[in-house]
């Protein structure tokens, strides 16, 4: 008797074989393709791409770890992106973001990722997506990219080094170890009349939760739709970090009901039961003003380096750092009279804010101005860093789709 496995031949399937790049932008990863690189049935959305990008990923895995996919178990890199040439006027790219759920078969499509935004320009050089006239050789190129999710438009200026993307550099950006180039990502329009930035009209609500409480709440749709709390009302100083929030199952289902109610007086969902399909947002966050913290590297952050701390959770749990979009979300607000977030930060007028998160210090700059009774943003800035971490294929049986 032989001890040799089974096979059988006749149900083989040799896996299939996808071109992609893993990439870090910002505080993330994820995983870059060209949409012409996946299978037909995947180049247009529905159930066989997300069937794909799950199985690449990982999820869904009940044990939290996307031990058998590309997906590092955290929401900070359970990401993917797809792009493509842009047919949009003025634009370069199309840049679609999908939010991989860890533990369930779900992909969140309806927002952006502002981190991996920085690396989007750079992939789209190296994959070919960018006309070569528009890349100098020495100096920056501007791409100019269309993000799908929210039809929204990002400028990135990308550091070009003898005719190649700059990826290596100085620019040291906390939550990230090792320094890199920096890019600079404008984030036009965030928010505009046509799509309010305060879906409740006020710049601060009375959010009542059952069983829970009720909260001052700045609710905003800006870079990504956010909801902002008091740390106090909440019973945190707003130095807290990861493990101080994260294990404590209460109040990350606290957290998660809040957010929930959030959703609903946004108009985000219809009814409660929507919140567990609609994960990436809105965003949940709470402020608090300038603190002395210990950062997560170990690093003393001076009450004087900054203007307010900022703790945001994402897909159910605390940040390591910040989230791009929800950056351009606190710029926003605390350009804004009022908000939770303004006044924390002191209150008056800002154009620009550095606040404290667990991993160190961010700096965003916003402006904001009144039409027509409506609030609006022009532009939102920040500095993030890219680089290409591998680049080859991506195994997947082929089955999956």
């Amino acid at each position: 008797m032989s001890n040799s496995p089974s096979t059988n031949a006749t149900a083989f399937q040799p896996q299939l074989k996808i071109p992609a790049t893993y990439m870090r932008g910002g505080t993330s990863k994820g995983l870059f393709f060209n949409i012409h690189d996946l299978p037909k049935a995947a180049q247009q959305a529905g159930e066989s791409r997300d069937n794909l990008l799950l199985r690449i990923i990982g999820s869904p895995d009940p044990y939290g770890k996307q031990t058998d996919g590309l997906g590092g178990g955290t929401s900070s890199t359970s990401k993917t992106v797809i792009l493509s040439e842009s047919d949009k006027e003025d634009h370069d790219v199309d840049y679609l973001f999908g939010q991989v759920s860890i533990d369930k078969a779900f992909i969140d499509w309806s927002g952006n990722c502002g981190n991996l935004s920085a690396a989007v320009g750079a992939f789209a050089i190296a994959a070919g997506l960018i006309d070569s006239s528009r890349i100098p050789y020495n100096g920056f190129a501007v791409v100019r990219i269309w993000q799908v999710n929210i039809s929204k438009t990002i400028i990135a200026h990308i550091p070009i080094c003898n005719g190649q993307v700059q990826e290596i550099g100085d620019f040291e950006l906390d939550g990230v170890t090792f320094p890199a180039a920096e890019i600079k990502v404008e984030f036009v329009a965030p928010s505009d009349a046509s799509n309010a930035m305060f879906p409740t009209s006020n710049v601060v609500d009375q959010l009542h939760v059952p069983d829970i409480g009720t909260f001052k709440a700045t609710m905003i749709n800006a870079g990504i739709a956010t909801v902002f709390l008091d740390a106090q009302a909440l019973g945190y100083l707003g130095t807290e970090g990861q493990e101080a929030i994260n294990s404590d199952l209460a109040a990350l289902q606290k957290f998660e009901t809040i957010r929930a109610y959030a959703a609903l007086k946004m108009g985000l969902i219809d009814d409660l039961a929507q919140a567990a399909s609609r994960q990436h947002t809105p965003k949940i966050a709470f402020v608090s003003p300038a603190q002395d913290y210990t950062a997560s590297s170990g690093k003393s952050i001076n009450k004087a380096q900054i203007d307010l701390n900022v703790r945001a959770l994402s897909i159910g749990k605390l940040h390591h750092a910040m989230m791009g979009t929800a950056a351009v979300a606190i710029g926003t607000a605390a350009a804004i009279p009022g908000t939770l977030v303004n006044i924390a930060a002191g209150g008056g007028e800002h154009q620009s804010i550095t606040f404290g998160h667990p991993s160190g210090t961010l700096k965003v700059g916003a402006k904001a101005i009144q039409q027509q009774g409506q609030w609006i943003v022009e532009k939102a800035t920040m500095s993030r860093s890219a680089r290409i971490l591998m680049e080859g294929w991506v195994r997947v049986p082929a089955s999956t789709i």
